[in-house]
């Protein structure tokens, strides 16, 4: 029964802080997709057959409010849809972006799947989402920034972790003081 009741309140704050973030996340910045995407490396390598394209070492990737920073990314154009999929690795390897309210969302984990299309990122291996001084943190955590849904998992022995910060109280105003 303790068992259960533990579990129940797991999910309960873990949907508590994934609504916190959702409700003050709106879609991450749709302009991003639309900017000029630049590519910083010490080397890179390209399997021009497969559409497999390699940065390596210090890789910076910026596209508007978007940058993603790692030792290793490797980017996959799907040859059918020309869709590209970023896979960024690193110890750890970051993503942040500012969402449509301001407001940036900060991502890190041993590996970083970003998936454009999709409206996707996923992250595993130590993987840990902060926003607006909120996280979570866990083996792998999912993000999908049109849906605001963000999904977290643990390995078989490990916990998924929820720290929630409190919203700051209104500090009163010289006219509330007279009163």
């Amino acid at each position: 029964m303790c068992k259960q009741f533990t579990k129940k309140l797991k999910n309960s704050l873990l949907l508590l802080l994934l609504s916190s973030l959702a409700s003050t996340s709106a879609l991450a910045k749709k302009v991003d997709l639309n900017q000029e995407l630049s590519i910083d490396a010490s080397r890179q390598s390209a399997d021009l057959k497969n559409k497999i394209f390699s940065y390596i070492d210090n890789v910076v990737i910026q596209q508007g409010t978007l940058i993603i920073k790692a030792d290793l990314v490797q980017v996959i154009t799907d040859a059918n849809t020309g869709e590209k999929t970023y896979i960024a690795k690193g110890k750890p390897a970051t993503f942040e972006q500012t969402l449509e309210d301001g407001k940036p969302i900060n991502l890190q984990a041993n590996e970083i799947r970003y998936e454009p299309s999709l409206n996707t990122v996923t992250i595993s291996g130590q993987a840990l989402l902060k926003q607006d001084g909120s996280e979570v943190s866990g083996s792998k955590i999912t993000y999908n920034s049109e849906t605001e849904y963000v999904n977290a998992e643990s390995n078989e022995n490990d916990k998924v972790k929820t720290v929630i910060q409190p919203k700051e109280k209104s500090k009163p105003t010289l006219s509330q003081d007279i009163q």
